[in-house]
């Protein structure tokens, strides 16, 4: 089977070693090297550094709309196009391309979180799953029918950790998935329009944190947080992006600080939350509780939203 595949972030990084695997992967189509980073670098996407790796020829058009792109993608002769995490529109030309279709590894279970941030908006709902769902697709966003589904507890997981996750489990489907597709054996599930629902981008305001939630709602904000959309928060004066967080069984006032043998604890309106990882301002990652030692009086510190 000749696989075009089209992805960009480590999502998609998965499903594409998978693919090289067990299918013949003739082009890659990825985002254009963008600036990301510490010091605004221009990087390659995820994608294009494995697909390097791999020696899969790598295309990074941007735009699908040109006649060019749709010619140079149509010069490989795929049977079927898999994408996955893409993040360009493929226009009519390009779904019908491939005689198989245009197959989209999708990080939730469908109807629920069409769009561009289902894990995070699972974790911010309160779902207790989340999931991946292989997709036919069609011009409509994330509405074509699924031939397979899987699912994995959203409990306590990060949307980092949670969607790395997915995308193991999301490559394992899709393999399965294009074997049935070869052999015509396909069964295809009709999504229930009366079930949709959409995942939007989530920003900032939507993961920003402070004493006044309840510990539910701002352990909720914290995990669903991403480098993009991080929750920040003023830590005895000191700007910090909180990680992970998860209900404690402790109880501070709204905005008291205090360590425990499981983390850094921090007050809200009906109790505490407790955080293990930190970003400062300006460093890496770490312990909570290796930062806070680095705090001078912090039994009289609080913390808020940052500004």
């Amino acid at each position: 089977m000749r696989v075009v595949f089209m992805g960009t972030p480590q999502f998609a990084v998965p499903s594409l070693r998978a693919l090289a695997h067990s299918c013949e992967v003739v082009a890659v189509c990825t985002r254009p090297d963008a600036v990301s980073g510490r010091g605004s670098k221009v990087r390659p996407s995820a994608v294009k550094t494995v697909a390097t790796e791999l020696g899969i020829p790598v295309i990074e058009p941007a735009t699908l709309r040109d006649q060019s792109a749709q010619d140079e993608l149509r010069a490989f002769a795929p049977d079927v196009l898999v994408v996955a995490a893409y993040g360009l529109i493929l226009p009519l030309e390009v779904l019908d391309m491939a005689p198989l279709g245009a197959v989209n590894v999708h990080a939730s279970l469908l109807p629920r979180w069409r769009g561009a941030a289902p894990v995070q908006r699972a974790i911010l709902a309160g779902d207790d799953v989340a999931g991946v769902s292989i997709m036919h697709m069609e011009e409509g966003l994330d509405t074509g029918p699924y031939c397979t589904q899987a699912s994995i507890s959203v409990l306590g997981g990060t949307a980092r950790e949670l969607t790395a996750r997915l995308a193991e489990l999301g490559a394992e489907e899709l393999i399965a998935a294009l074997s049935s597709i070869g052999a015509g054996s396909t069964v295809w599930t009709a999504q229930d329009e009366s079930k949709a629902t959409y995942a939007t981008k989530v920003t900032k305001d939507d993961v920003a944190v402070g004493p006044e939630l309840s510990a539910e709602q701002a352990s909720r904000r914290i995990r669903a947080s991403m480098p993009a959309s991080p929750s920040k928060v003023l830590l005895a004066g000191r700007g910090v992006t909180l990680l992970d967080a998860e209900v404690a069984a402790e109880t501070l006032p709204p905005g008291a600080v205090a360590t425990t043998v499981r983390g850094l604890l921090l007050g809200v309106s009906d109790g505490a939350i407790t955080t293990k990882r930190v970003k400062p301002d300006g460093k890496a990652e770490m312990d909570a509780c290796a930062w806070a030692r680095g705090v001078r009086d912090l039994e009289s510190a609080t913390w808020e939203r940052a500004r």
